[in-house]
């Protein structure tokens, strides 16, 4: 036990209700809606119960300042609070509050404050509203072009920008924020691990080295609608087939290729169960430990969709969505973190395990422009995006001391 596990208790208890739904007992924190003007109604009361000054940016992340802002140099750490459709309590939340929780530990040593600290909420991490995801960071760091968030809809039709001024956010003033990110000298993210590298290694925290290079790509399969009920099966240009092909083609080519490829999301034309469809819609993700191995699997797949839809009258069109390439975050930070964690009053000595994650994160986003670098809390079951989602008490304390540790290293010499 440690003294900053009570406040995070109490935090994680009051965030806790925000956007859980009652049948899934999952998440739905998206963005500009209802449930996300909660969670950050609740990153502010807590900013400013210990004292922070708050400000959201022009891109609709949040920023909980402790020192002057301007002084340049600043250490800050956080993550995000929105979720995908149904998922866990623990990701993008356990770096926040666990970021809350560090400084009221700081706090508690007397430590002095030599650079400007920042606890943040970036804004639609997860994409799950408009298929995008960390859009709050990609528009700080100038990765996503204005004219192209523009364009981003929900699947109502909703445009974020309309989201973003229902929500009392001008929608016109976001893009780079350059100055900002150049006033940050290190940004640490603490994160629940989505995998389970750290339960079999028996560590309750590491360090990632690196995230892989990981995309998502639309597939679009046009066949003929009619009554499936009286339409041979030999006159049929059915597109559900040629995606079903296409979802077991993706499967075989990652496995192949020691890679990873999930067709989970669907859209179908008429949607009706006694139509056949005119539309298939499919989304795949895809990831790999290089960029070479991800081109192949992704070729590969779509090779397959388009044999599979040549020989059954099918059109299929593939659009990438998105793109992140691998992110290698920088080793002096790494080494460094390392460093403090092991040689640390509270660490055990033993060196901190350091590891790769397929996973995206705003802290990938940034490293282009700013030193970035993550800790990940272990998570015994590895299952994330889920409500099975589970990081154990004791472990997610480890946690919290850890950033303290790193933080005092950062900010306090």
């Amino acid at each position: 036990m440690t003294r900053s596990q009570p406040g995070f208790q109490t935090m994680w208890a009051e965030l806790a209700p925000i956007g859980l739904h009652s049948d899934s007992r999952g998440y739905r924190r998206y963005a500009w809606t209802g449930a996300d003007a909660e969670c950050r109604a609740w990153f502010r009361a807590q900013a400013e119960a210990r004292g922070l000054a708050v400000e959201t940016d022009r891109n609709g992340n949040q920023w909980a300042w402790l020192g002057d802002p301007l002084a340049g140099d600043a250490v800050v750490t956080g993550s995000h609070l929105d979720s995908v459709p149904d998922g866990g309590a623990f990701d993008g939340p356990l770096g926040v509050v666990s970021s809350f929780a560090a400084l009221d530990e700081l706090r508690h040593r007397g430590v002095e404050f030599t650079k400007p600290l920042a606890i943040t909420n970036f804004g639609d991490e997860e994409g799950a509203r408009f298929g995008l995801a960390c859009v709050g960071s990609r528009l700080a760091a100038g990765q996503l072009t204005v004219e192209a968030a523009h364009r981003l809809r929900d699947a109502d039709g909703v445009t974020l920008p309309q989201a973003m001024a229902a929500a009392g956010h001008d929608p016109d003033a976001i893009g780079p924020d350059p100055e900002r990110l150049a006033r940050i000298g290190a940004f640490v993210e603490l994160h629940v691990e989505q995998g389970r590298a750290l339960d079999l290694t028996g560590d309750p925290v590491g360090i990632a080295s690196a995230i892989w290079p990981h995309g998502r790509w639309r597939f679009d399969f046009r066949g003929e609608a009619n009554h499936a009920g009286t339409t041979r099966l030999a006159d049929r240009r059915d597109p559900m087939l040629t995606y079903a092909e296409t979802v077991i083609a993706a499967r075989r080519e990652a496995e192949l290729a020691g890679a990873l490829a999930t067709f989970g999301k669907v859209a179908v034309e008429p949607n009706g169960v006694n139509a056949i469809p005119s539309l298939v819609r499919g989304w795949l993700d895809s990831r790999a430990a290089d960029q070479d191995t991800l081109d192949t699997v992704v070729a590969a797949v779509e090779r397959a969709a388009r044999e599979h839809a040549e020989r059954a009258g099918i059109d299929v069109g593939v659009v990438r969505e998105s793109f992140t390439p691998v992110v290698e975050f920088r080793h002096a930070l790494r080494d460094e973190l390392a460093t403090l964690l092991k040689g640390s009053a509270r660490g055990t000595g033993r060196p901190v395990p350091v590891l790769g994650t397929g996973a995206g994160h705003d802290a990938g986003i940034l490293s282009a422009s700013v030193p970035t670098a993550m800790l990940f809390v272990r998570n015994p079951t590895g299952i994330s995006h889920s409500p099975a989602e589970h990081a154990a008490e004791d472990d997610c304390a480890a946690g919290v001391t850890a950033l303290a540790d790193v933080l005092e290293g950062l900010a306090c010499r």
